[in-house]
């Protein structure tokens, strides 16, 4: 599997994760199953779950979302030696790692609970920026159509 496919198939994890919590935080289907932690419920309704008004899950769902967007875009071929996709993928991917950061923070030692669907969600995120970063050092992302010319000639 090529990065950018690893990348969609973990942002269509982190997705699904954020939907979960999503719906469990608008009431649509009760509270968090917490097998491993028993803090989900705590997270998920406390005011860190909240970010100007908007539910912290439906923002990592759009945010998940867009990043599956961006890594399709990157696995077509006319996309291959175009690095605009994977600068997009780290910033976005970037600025949700910083916000996951926050979060974990407010997470284990504001609210002393663990979430095993947040914790999910940040493995998922810190994945994706990392296999992100690693595009922008690839040798196929560092090309452009001058690159791709001069292999071809």
């Amino acid at each position: 599997m090529n990065r950018g496919r690893a990348i969609a198939v973990l942002a269509l994890l982190g997705a699904l994760d954020s939907a979960y919590l999503l719906l469990a935080k608008l009431g649509y289907i009760g509270g968090l199953v917490c097998t491993i932690s028993h803090g989900c419920d705590l997270v998920n309704t406390s005011i860190y779950a909240q970010w100007l008004g908007l539910p912290v899950a439906g923002i990592g769902l759009v945010g998940y979302l867009v990043l599956l967007g961006l890594a399709l875009v990157g696995t077509q071929p006319r996309w291959a030696y175009n690095r605009r996709v994977d600068q997009l993928l780290v910033l976005f991917s970037g600025v949700a790692v910083a916000f996951t950061l926050y979060l974990s923070y407010a997470e284990f030692f504001i609210l002393r609970a663990i979430c095993q669907w947040c914790v999910l969600s940040q493995l998922i995120i810190v994945a994706i920026f990392v296999l992100s970063l690693l595009g922008l050092r690839s040798p196929v992302a560092v090309g452009s159509i001058e690159h791709r010319r001069s292999n071809i000639d």
